[in-house]
């Protein structure tokens, strides 16, 4: 039986990395040497320096590739580092397409960082393939794509953007974050570039800061590698790990918080006090049919905005169950606010104009039982119906 035959749960466990062929440890060592001897003068060993190459940071880097199908990873210290290594492929004088609705860091390093390098960007709906077409300059050279987007969950056509990248000869970068490889394979449609926060759920416990990249094209591969050891934001060994032993559970927490995420979307759409729910999963999405023709999902992440934002401030103070914080993807429900949290860093005109507003939340489901989640806004949706109520009288 070949590597090829197996699924992808299966994948997860049984890879090259299954167990240590020096000791046979079911388990990546951990080698936190930062330099190797070398035995000749004039030929180096694989490893000389951890910087540019590590054996426990490129386990992790066999893995994620596999699990995209593409041919070469690359892990960083953070999200952001794999993004911004990535947008090091351009040279000054390029021009970005880019998600309107782009995670705020994203969103900072297009319009803080990039631009004073002269390198151009404009934002656009990625669900417009025409807006998309128009968006394109002689000098574009990427188009960066976000799907579903950060937070608003609009989806975009992988495949039809990555061919529009692909007659403008620009490169397509693919930020993989909310469905991982289990449910969505954008190598396979057409991107040239798959990024990751490996924060999220492919460790998801909330204990490590990673960030990967993923490409199948060799030549691809020989500049991201060399931007990786110029830059230097590597991905410490004991994170590596720590995201090897996430992956592990990957298939079963992304099964069970999907199941989760679409019963609590199709809940907070009954509710007269949510003003809009946000989630490719519900029949009603505007772009529902793509998701579901390019994933095998819709994900654990769903945003909903209340209809005022004293009723979502009422909201957040009385739930119980899911933690109040930045991030997404892990074991704990986690319910944050975009317009203070992800998306801070986006000047509120422009948080406005997306329709960022300041009653919107962000849920990403955890791994509790859905009902209790849905016990706990219930619980807080009628204690606010009361005092509204109250108050009209």
């Amino acid at each position: 039986m070949t590597d090829h035959d197996f699924s992808f749960e299966t994948k997860l466990l049984h890879n090259q990395h299954k167990f240590d062929p020096v000791t046979g440890g079911v388990s990546v060592p951990i080698q936190h040497a930062s330099t190797f001897h070398q035995s000749d003068i004039d030929q180096f060993g694989k490893y000389d320096y951890s910087r540019s190459g590590n054996p426990t940071r490129e386990a992790l880097e066999d893995i994620i590739a596999d699990l995209e199908e593409g041919t070469h990873g690359f892990a960083f210290s953070s999200g952001m580092a794999a993004i911004s290594t990535a947008f090091l492929l351009l040279s000054a004088g390029d021009h970005i397409v880019i998600s309107e609705d782009v995670y705020g860091g994203t969103f900072r390093m297009v319009t803080s960082v990039l631009n004073r390098f002269n390198i151009e960007h404009t934002f656009v709906d990625m669900t417009d393939l025409e807006s998309v077409k128009a968006a394109v300059q002689p000098n574009t050279r990427a188009i960066y794509i976000e799907t579903p987007s950060n937070p608003l969950l609009k989806v975009t056509d992988i495949q039809a953007v990555c061919d529009i990248a692909k007659k403008a000869g620009a490169l397509s970068f693919v930020d993989n974050t909310f469905l991982t490889p289990a449910l969505q394979k954008p190598l396979n449609l057409g991107a040239d570039v798959v990024l990751h926060s490996a924060t999220k759920f492919l460790s998801g416990h909330s204990d490590v800061v990673a960030g990967l990249a993923v490409v199948n094209d060799p030549e691809l591969a020989a500049r991201l590698g060399s931007l990786q050891n110029s830059f230097g934001a590597v991905l410490g060994v004991q994170d590596a790990w720590l995201v090897m032993r996430g992956l592990k559970t990957l298939s079963v927490r992304m099964e069970h918080s999907q199941k989760g995420a679409e019963k609590i979307a199709a809940y907070l759409n009954e509710q007269p006090l949510v003003k809009k729910v946000y989630y490719p999963g519900l029949a009603d999405h505007p772009q529902h049919a793509i998701q579901k023709g390019q994933s095998l999902g819709a994900g654990a992440v769903l945003s909903f905005e209340l209809e005022s934002e004293e009723i979502f401030r009422s909201f957040v103070n009385t739930v119980e169950l899911p933690v109040f914080a930045v991030s997404l993807g892990a074991v704990e429900s986690i319910l944050s606010y975009p317009a203070k949290m992800s998306h801070a860093a986006m000047p509120a005109d422009e948080r406005e104009k997306r329709g960022i507003t300041n009653s919107l939340l962000r849920l990403s489901v955890g791994l509790e039982n859905p009902d209790d989640l849905i016990k706990d806004f219930e619980a807080a949706l009628v204690n606010i119906a009361k005092g509204e109520a109250i108050a009209a009288k």
